[in-house]
């Protein structure tokens, strides 16, 4: 057996004895198991096991280990534990709601939303919009489909949401604003129901 493959094998075995935990690796070598509370700026929040939670700077840390199955699965755009929450409507017949959200440029936030918005006659949709829209070029995203949510920052251009649960990252900074991809909004109803990660 090689060295490399013994050092997995006891690896794996340790794992399999210890309590599931997340891990932060310091840069001295150390590593502290527990829970990650969160990353803002330049402070990562990690709860010890067996102690209180205790803030770190970035620059200590070369990476966290987070224990996926606590988190639901190890899927790539999984939402991660410990981001700020809020909740929001996005009404059909106005234009931009603000969401109360400020965001960073390089930022991933998450959207869960839910709800109907009717945007038309006979046209009803959940957050995915309609299936097999047809481009309009007067929609804000004319190649997306129709009554689908949407977002911009600030006054810039608007990015697709639709009902994608992955991060989508911010490539603007400023306040967070939702709407849905329609240019007649007079005859819109209705409002969907928005939770956002960030």
């Amino acid at each position: 057996m090689s060295n490399r493959a013994l050092v997995l094998l006891v690896a794996a075995g340790a794992l399999a004895t210890t309590t599931l935990a997340d891990t932060l690796v310091l840069r001295s070598g150390r590593r502290v198991e527990g829970d990650l509370i969160g990353v803002r700026g330049s402070t990562i929040e990690f709860a010890e096991n067996g102690g209180s939670s205790r803030r770190y700077d970035r620059s200590d840390v070369a990476r966290i280990e987070l224990e996926s199955s606590r988190y639901g699965d190890d899927r790539p755009g999984s939402r991660p534990s410990g981001l700020r929450e809020r909740s929001t409507s996005v009404a059909a017949a106005t234009p931009w709601n603000d969401t109360g959200v400020d965001v960073r440029a390089g930022m991933d936030v998450y959207f869960d939303a839910t709800g109907r918005v009717r945007w038309g006659p006979d046209r009803q949709h959940g957050p995915g919009g309609e299936g097999g829209s047809r481009q309009n070029p007067n929609r804000p995203i004319p190649g997306r489909p129709g009554g689908a949510l949407i977002g911009r920052v600030g006054d810039s251009g608007p990015f697709f949401i639709g009902d994608e649960k992955g991060p989508i990252r911010m490539r603007e900074s400023g306040r967070l604003s939702l709407g849905v991809n329609d240019d007649y909004l007079q005859d819109n109803s209705g409002s969907f129901r928005i939770t956002i990660y960030y």
